[in-house]
């Protein structure tokens, strides 16, 4: 008989797509479509890509939660997952990650484009299937080598809105990528840090562990160096203006000066201070790109740079 204070099955199902994590991918696939068209992006398109792009990236969360089972029991931020917990079976978990796959392929296919499905589904798998399943325990550059699928929902949205046809399309697309993709690692370190020692119990070998949490420190800093520097190439490509410029250089700042300050931390929390903080730089970073390219054109300049900007 289930417990009083057990959540529903239903809350439980909703625990395995980790919503918190997946409304920021779709947030950045939500950019991506808008910033690949002068005005608003197809309607169809739009709505079942986002939809095909929430229920894969589910998916995957799904089958991250059935392959680190064993690792969530050991682990404090953990071991409250529906797995660990007996909420959910394997099996269980396991069937909804497959119908949701299945689900997000069918939509993508039939009602987007193949490219989206197939670039969608590399995702999938690069993150739930080749980080989750071997980069993860296998080597202190996991989340380096593995940021790549995570980083890769702008891309989706793009193809989703456009297939990919435009002479920028790739590019500029790519561009958002490597966005994500640098700063992946400063963002997931401070989290490793602050979570060293259950990572250490559950024998995955992130960075602070292998490597200590000096040098840890210093990786981050490098990173968000080149973050910084990654998040300028918009503007130097004419793709967005000085809007977003000027939001991109206070933002880099306030995170160079956690970073730095990560060096020498007032208390042992501050390591989640910049975690919380590198979450909430990539949403307004996104959301300044948005709202440069689509509510303000007015304030992009001509490009000087012999570019073509994005129309």
């Amino acid at each position: 008989m289930r417990s009083k204070l057990q959540p529903a099955p239903i809350k439980q199902y909703w625990a395995l797509t980790k919503p918190r994590v997946v409304a920021l991918i779709v947030f950045t696939a939500l950019v991506g479509m808008f910033l690949a068209v002068p005005g608003l992006p197809p309607l169809r398109e739009s709505v079942f890509g986002l939809l095909g792009i929430w229920l894969a990236a589910a998916s995957a969360a799904a089958i991250n939660h059935v392959l680190d089972q064993r690792i969530d029991a050991l682990m404090a931020r953990t071991h409250d997952r529906p797995l660990p917990t007996g909420g959910l079976t394997t099996r269980q978990a396991l069937l909804f990650a497959l119908t949701l796959g299945a689900l997000s392929m069918a939509i993508l296919v039939v009602l987007v484009n193949p490219l989206t499905a197939a670039l969608t589904f590399a995702s999938l798998i690069g993150y739930a299937i080749v980080y989750t399943g071997y980069l993860k325990r296998a080597t202190p550059q996991n989340i380096v080598i593995g940021g790549i699928a995570g980083a890769a929902p702008p891309l989706l949205g793009w193809a989703a809105v456009t297939g990919m046809q435009g002479q920028w399309d790739w590019p500029h697309a790519l561009l958002l990528v490597l966005i994500i993709f640098v700063w992946t690692p400063p963002h997931f370190w401070a989290l490793a840090i602050f979570r060293r020692e259950d990572y250490a119990k559950a024998m995955v070998p992130m960075l602070p562990v292998t490597h200590g949490v000096t040098y840890t420190r210093w990786q981050i800093l490098l990173y968000t160096v080149l973050l910084v520097v990654a998040t300028m190439l918009p503007r130097l490509v004419e793709m967005s203006g000085n809007f977003y410029l000027g939001g991109a250089l206070v933002l880099g700042a306030v995170f160079l000066w956690h970073a730095w300050k990560l060096m020498d931390p007032p208390d042992e929390f501050y390591a989640m201070r910049v975690f919380n903080y590198s979450i909430v730089y990539l949403m307004a970073l996104f959301a300044f790109l948005l709202l440069d390219h689509w509510l303000l054109p007015w304030l992009r300049p001509v490009a000087p740079f012999g570019l073509q900007p994005l129309q």
